[in-house]
């Protein structure tokens, strides 16, 4: 009786520690392991930006390494310099990578964190704003005719001509 408990508890223990056993004697993955390495397979990180995983076999404890550009001393009661390095057809970024987000100027505060400037970014990319724009010809192009826009953007993105400008391919 007492040898019984005590594989109860064992079992209990490993459960716990995220080792469900199946009959092989193999640990069965649960449903956060799959979906990580799910997300790790579709991640897809800028080069400022590296994870690293201390033991292989956990893919659940990670370290993400934001190595900015350029932040500035004034940081965080000013903005981080923000810059695309690769070109893009874009409203709010220039042909030389500069970006218009209006938390990287006149709405930037220091409770701002890094990560609020990447989900701008990430918002900017979804939904451009074509009333300020750096890229006054791509502004222009998306409030008259998204169709043509959204074919201009597919065009540099795969590497092309937009107009007299030579985009590289950056779809992988």
């Amino acid at each position: 009786m007492i040898k019984l408990f005590s594989l109860k508890q064992q079992k209990k223990d490993e459960e716990s520690a995220g080792g469900n056993r199946t009959g092989a004697g193999g640990k069965k993955a649960s449903a956060a392991q799959l979906r990580i390495q799910k997300d790790i397979n579709e991640l897809n990180l800028p080069k400022t930006c590296e994870i690293v995983f201390p033991d292989q076999d956990d893919l659940l404890n990670f370290k993400l390494i934001i190595s900015p550009d350029e932040v500035g001393q004034g940081y965080p009661h000013d903005p981080p310099k923000v810059k695309c390095e690769t070109m893009v057809y874009h409203p709010n970024i220039d042909l030389e990578g500069n970006v218009c987000l209006n938390i990287l100027r006149e709405d930037w505060k220091p409770v701002l964190t890094i990560n609020s400037i990447i989900y701008g970014l990430q918002y900017l990319f979804l939904e451009p704003n074509p009333e300020d724009p750096l890229n006054k010809e791509a502004a222009e192009v998306l409030q008259t005719n998204r169709r043509l826009f959204e074919q201009n953007v597919q065009r540099s993105l795969r590497g092309g001509y937009v107009g007299a400008t030579y985009f590289e391919r950056c779809l992988k």
